[in-house]
Order: C-alpha cells, then sequence, then structure tokens
C-alpha cells in the first residue's frame, strides 16, 4: 500500500514540484492550496506524512500542525520562506518533526520525507516486528514495538521526533546523551541541518507533556554543557 503524503502550499508552483518529486517516489499525494480544503482532507484521509507551509491565505500552517497534534501522531514537516529562529521554534512547539526553509532542493524535500517515514515506520508490528520491547521508569512505560508510551496507566500523544528522544534517553538510562548523539541516532539523513535548538525544542515540548520540569525533573534530567539523561 502507498503511503499518503499531505501537501498544502498556496504557491501552486511549489506544490506542483512537491507532488511530482513524491509521486515519482510511489507516494499518493493529496494536494492543496488553501488550508481549509487540507483540514478537510486530514479529516477523511488516513495519512502518513504532511508537508505544510507556514504562510496560507485563509490560515498558517502552524494551526493545521496544532489541528492535526489533537488526534495524530504521524510527522509534519513545516515549509517556511523565511529563515527565522522563532518560526523554526514555534513549529517545532506545536508538534512539528522538521522544518525545510525556501527554496528548496528537490532532492532534499524527498530525502527528509523519506528520513521522517523510516522513523515513524521503524516500529510499526505491522511492518513485520512483533516482538515487543518494554522499556518502565517511574510510571513511564514505552512499547518501542507498537510505538506507545503510557505515564501511569494514560496514553501520551508523542510525536515521531518526541517518541524516538524518549526512548533513546529509556534506553541509555543512568547515561548522559549529547545533543550530537541524539541527533546521529535520530536524523540519519545527511541533509539534515543540525542545530542544538532544534532538539532543545523537543525536550521541552516532551517535558510538558510529562509534566515535567527543567528545573525539578523527574524524568529528563540536563546536564548542562554535556546532554540529557534519564536517573537509575
Amino acid at each position: 500500500m502507498r503511503e499518503k503524503i499531505l501537501v498544502v502550499d498556496d504557491e501552486q508552483e511549489i506544490a506542483d514540484l512537491v507532488a511530482v518529486y513524491l509521486e515519482s517516489e510511489n507516494y499518493e499525494v493529496y494536494k492543496y492550496y488553501t488550508a481549509q480544503d487540507a483540514l478537510e482532507c486530514i479529516q477523511k484521509v488516513e495519512l502518513d506524512l504532511a508537508i505544510l507551509d507556514v504562510m496560507l491565505p485563509d490560515t498558517s500552517g502552524f494551526q493545521i500542525c496544532q489541528k492535526i497534534r489533537q488526534s495524530y501522531t504521524y510527522p509534519v514537516i513545516m515549509l517556511t520562506a523565511k529563515d527565522e529562529e522563532i518560526d523554526k521554534i514555534t513549529g517545532l512547539t506545536l508538534g512539528a518533526d522538521d522544518y525545510i526553509t525556501k527554496p528548496f532542493r528537490p532532492l532534499e524535500m524527498v530525502a527528509r520525507v523519506k528520513a521522517q517515514l523510516r522513523r515513524y515506520k521503524r516500529y510499526n508490528p505491522a511492518a513485520g516486528q512483533t516482538e515487543e520491547t518494554m522499556l518502565y521508569h517511574a510510571g513511564l512505560a514505552v512499547n518501542v514495538s507498537s510505538h506507545e508510551c503510557t505515564l501511569n496507566g494514560q496514553r501520551l500523544d508523542l510525536t515521531p521526533t518526541e517518541f524516538e528522544i524518549l526512548r533513546i534517553l529509556c534506553q541509555q538510562k543512568g547515561k548522559v546523551v549529547s545533543s550530537e548523539a541524539l541527533f546521529h541516532e535520530i536524523w540519519k539523513d545527511e541533509y539534515y541541518q543540525k542545530s542544538n535548538n532544534t532538539i532543545t525544542v523537543h525536550i521541552r515540548h516532551l517535558r510538558e507533556k510529562l509534566g515535567d520540569t527543567a528545573e525539578r525533573p523527574k524524568y529528563i534530567h540536563t546536564v548542562w554543557g554535556v546532554g540529557y539523561k534519564i536517573e537509575n
């Protein structure tokens, strides 16, 4: 079954170009130029990934991302015409997994899509992995094979990137994991632009979902100048 990708951009030339490259990789593309059409698609189609332009005529890509995260955990990639840190932080804080700044190389976009889908599908039992691997810590239960996480019995809705960070820290419990090591483990894509701030934002968002704080952490501890760890 072909993976389904949502593409939303009011610049028709860009949306059409993205669609052509993705379709050439045998993805099923749902292409729209307005947020309203995209929101209707989100409710009707079981998507595997979304590519959202930040600036749309009827609403922002940030609002679409926020709407997606209310119900779904599939990867979201933001397209932004401005190479401004605040746009990237906003998108990541709302649950986006990656961002691409215009103008971009189509092959770079395809590579990032593939990297996100690999991570999202990696622990899907339907993809052939049936053995469950459970990680536990202070009421936290991470099921690596089903890509599910619960805290005191309550399901946590984590993005693929958030889940991967938590999985790595739990598997390395008691050890400090540097931001660089997290990047190496999560983004194996040569095109990915490394930025320590990206990991910082994902950690902050993950802490919010865990009810954790940097000042008095129960789960994720910051080791200043080194990285992050979960205590034994």
